[in-house]
C-alpha cells in the first residue's frame, strides 16, 4: 500500500507547482477584471456627485419659480428659469444615461468575473474531494511508517516527511482557498444584485425626468406666447436694462482709471509689492473662487445672446446673472478694497471691490453693508440683493482684469459650496 504514498506524494507536488500557476492565473483574471468595475465605479461615482449636482440645482430653481409664482404674474425672468431648469433637465438626463452604461458595463464584467470564479471553485472542489478520498481509503500509521522505513538511507526518509508534511499543509491550503473564493463569490453576487437594483431606480429616475422635461418644454411654451403679446413692454424694459448696463461699466472703467493713476503716482515699493502679491494670488484661485451668494443658480451666463421672445434681438451680459432667494447677501469672493459704490437706481445699487489688478463687480443690491475705501475680507458681506414685486431676486457679478473684461464662469468654482 505504500506505493499509494509515492503516487500522492508525486500528484501533490504537481499540484502544488500547478496550483500556483492557477492562482497565478486567478489573480491576473480577477486583477482584470476587478479592476475594469473599479474604474467603472470611480467613474459612475463623478456621474454620481455631477447628477446629485443637478437635481440641487434643479430643487432650488423650482423654489425660485414658486416664489415668482406667487405674484402671478408673467415675467422674462420667469422664463429665463424655466429655460435654464429644462436644460439642467436636459443634463440630467444625459447624465443617467451614462450612468446607467457605466453601470451596465460593471454588471457585465462582475458576471464574467463571477463565471470564471465558478469554473475556478468546481475545479478546486473536484481535486479537493479525489485527494480527500484517496486519503480516507489509504491513510493510516501503518501505511505511513511503511513508506518512512523503506526508504534506502535517512536523507530519503527526511524527504519523504517532508512530502508527507506538505501533503497535509496542501489540503489545509486547499480547502483554505475555496472558502475563501467562496466568500468572494457571495461578496460578487451581493454587489451584482446591488447594482441591478440601482439600475433598474436610474431608468425609472429617467422615464420620471424624461416626463419633467416634456411638461416643462410644454409650459416654456405658452409662457412664451403670453409674453410676445407684450413686445412694447419687453422693449422699453431692455432699453432701461440697456442703460443702466452702459451707466455701470462707464462707472467700472472710471474706478478702474482712477485706480491705475494712484498706483502709478505711488512710489511705496512696499505697496506695489503687496498689490502685486495680490493680483498673483488672485489669479492663482481661478477656477476656485466661492460663489458671491450663499445659493444661487446662474439665470444668465456671460457673453451675448438671442432675446427669449424679441426676435432678432441681442442681449450682452458683461458679467454672468447668479438668481437666488429672497434676503439673500452678497458676499466677497476674495481679500480687497472697496473703490467705489455706484447709485444706478434706488434698487440697483453696485460695490466695486478691487484685488491687485483684479476687480470684481456686485450689482443689483438695494441695501450696501459696506464702505468706500473699506478693506474687506473673503466672504464679507456686501449688501442685500433686491427682490422685485415680481418675486425676482438676482445678483449681476463682473470679473475685470485692469479694463479687460473676464467671464466669471472661469474664475468661480464649479459648486457654489
Amino acid at each position: 500500500m505504500f506505493g499509494f504514498w509515492f503516487y500522492l506524494c508525486v500528484k501533490v507536488t504537481n499540484r502544488v507547482m500547478v496550483s500556483w500557476k492557477s492562482v497565478f492565473f486567478l489573480f491576473i483574471t480577477f486583477f482584470f477584471w476587478g479592476n475594469f468595475p473599479a474604474h467603472a465605479q470611480t467613474g459612475t461615482g463623478n456621474l454620481k456627485a455631477k447628477r446629485e449636482k443637478l437635481e440641487r440645482e434643479i430643487a432650488y430653481t423650482n423654489q425660485l419659480l414658486q416664489e415668482v409664482n406667487r405674484s402671478q404674474k408673467s415675467t422674462l425672468y420667469e422664463l429665463q428659469l424655466i429655460n435654464n431648469r429644462i436644460n439642467m433637465r436636459r443634463r440630467l438626463v444625459t447624465v443617467l444615461k451614462k450612468e446607467i452604461a457605466a453601470l451596465s458595463d460593471t454588471i457585465t464584467a462582475t458576471g464574467i468575473s463571477l463565471r470564471n470564479l465558478n469554473r475556478r471553485l468546481d475545479t478546486l472542489k473536484k481535486e479537493y474531494v479525489q485527494i480527500a478520498w484517496y486519503l480516507y481509503k489509504n491513510d493510516n500509521n501503518y501505511n505511513r511508517l511503511i513508506f518512512l522505513f523503506s526508504a534506502k538511507d535517512f536523507n530519503q526518509a527526511y524527504q519523504r516527511l517532508r512530502y508527507l508534511d506538505e501533503i497535509s499543509s496542501y489540503i489545509r491550503k486547499e480547502a483554505a482557498r475555496i472558502e475563501q473564493l467562496e466568500k468572494l463569490k457571495k461578496a460578487k453576487l451581493g454587489q451584482l444584485f446591488r447594482d441591478k437594483a440601482q439600475k433598474k431606480k436610474l431608468l425609472d429616475n429617467e422615464t420620471t425626468q424624461l416626463s419633467q422635461l416634456q411638461l416643462e418644454q410644454h409650459q416654456k411654451l405658452l409662457l412664451r406666447q403670453k409674453l410676445s403679446g407684450r413686445q412694447r413692454s419687453l422693449r422699453a424694459q431692455l432699453r432701461q436694462k440697456q442703460k443702466e448696463a452702459r451707466q455701470l461699466e462707464a462707472q467700472i472703467k472710471k474706478a478702474i482709471a482712477i485706480a491705475t493713476e494712484k498706483a502709478a503716482k505711488t512710489t511705496s515699493k512696499k505697496i506695489s509689492s503687496a498689490e502685486a502679491r495680490l493680483s498673483t494670488t488672485f489669479y492663482a484661485n481661478k477656477g476656485r473662487l466661492p460663489w458671491p451668494v450663499k445659493n444661487g443658480v446662474i439665470s444668465q451666463t456671460f457673453g451675448v445672446h438671442s432675446h427669449p421672445v424679441l426676435k432678432h434681438v441681442q442681449i450682452k451680459n458683461n458679467g454672468i446673472n447668479i438668481a437666488t432667494g429672497k434676503g439673500s447677501v452678497a458676499r466677497a469672493v476674495f481679500p480687497g478694497k472697496v473703490v467705489n459704490i455706484v447709485h444706478i437706481t434706488n434698487t440697483n445699487i453696485a460695490v466695486i471691490v478691487k484685488h491687485g489688478d483684479y476687480y470684481t463687480v456686485y450689482s443689483g443690491l438695494d441695501r450696501v453693508l459696506v464702505k468706500r475705501n473699506q478693506q474687506v475680507n473673503r466672504s464679507q458681506a456686501l449688501g442685500v440683493v433686491h427682490t422685485n414685486l415680481q418675486g425676482k431676486t438676482e445678483l449681476h457679478f463682473e470679473v475685470w482684469h485692469n479694463k479687460q473684461l473676464q467671464n466669471p464662469a472661469y474664475w468661480l468654482r464649479k459648486t457654489i459650496r
